[in-house]
């Protein structure tokens, strides 16, 4: 599929590492001008020295004025991927208030602030605009140890929705990726007991791991004129899980 994003402004947080510092590599390579968030300074700095054309802004997206701040002087986007999150796995007996407001905060609370300041002005410039929120197989299904992760990414789900009725007659799409686990670094560390992976892989049809190439694939073609009618969607990336 040929797609470009040519004269087109996109803002990636989490872009430090992982799916969103691939993702930021991968939109640059299609001729977007790409803004890359983190709060991690010196992976921002890696990625730059990779794709001297990234722009790079470090920000601590828990900091709510910061975060406001920040984007706005980025203006204007043109397109959004809301990619920065946090887990915190623990039993859920065993979680704590600082869990649960961490988790909140960056994975709910800063994807609700920083769309609304870029969706503010897109629709300030009459520009019609994509947003993705990336979710998980984890918003519908419940998964050990995962309590506060599904109880954030159950939330994602909802905005995304929500947002998507608002600002659909904006001309502002807004849709969500919801992989399975994915074979980021910290996805192998994770998993990489067989006994772990086994009692997910065996709920997984296809019987494997996302990688991370396929969650983009899914993120640029939300983002993308491919998908010009799609909006308010949740689009598993998840080899059958959600379909078992």
């Amino acid at each position: 599929m040929d797609i470009s994003f040519a004269s087109k402004r996109i803002l990636v947080t989490g872009a430090g590492q992982g799916i969103g510092r691939e993702l930021a590599l991968r939109l640059s390579k299609c001729h977007g001008t790409v803004i890359a968030l983190s709060k991690t300074k010196e992976h921002l700095e890696t990625l730059k020295k990779e794709d001297p054309k990234i722009q790079i802004i470090t920000v601590d997206i828990s900091d709510w004025d910061a975060t406001r701040k920040a984007i706005k002087g980025v203006l204007p986007i043109h397109m959004l991927v809301n990619n920065a999150a946090v887990a915190c796995l623990h039993p859920f007996l065993e979680l704590t208030q600082e869990h649960f407001d961490l988790t909140m905060n960056v994975n709910v609370k800063a994807m609700f602030n920083i769309s609304q300041v870029v969706a503010a002005e897109m629709i300030r410039l009459k520009y019609p605009g994509s947003i993705v929120n990336v979710s998980s197989q984890a918003s519908t299904t419940a998964i050990k140890d995962h309590a506060v992760y599904c109880t954030s990414k159950g939330a994602v789900d909802m905005l995304t929705k929500s947002m998507a009725l608002e600002l659909g007659p904006h001309k502002i799409r807004v849709n969500s990726v919801n992989p399975t686990v994915v074979m980021t670094a910290m996805g192998k560390l994770g998993w990489e007991n067989p006994a772990k992976a086994k009692t997910m892989l065996d709920r997984i049809p296809l019987g494997r791991f996302a990688e991370v190439n396929e969650v983009i694939d899914a993120i640029i073609f939300l983002l993308s004129d491919h998908s010009s009618m799609t909006t308010g969607a949740m689009l598993p990336v998840d080899g059958g899980f959600l379909a078992a």
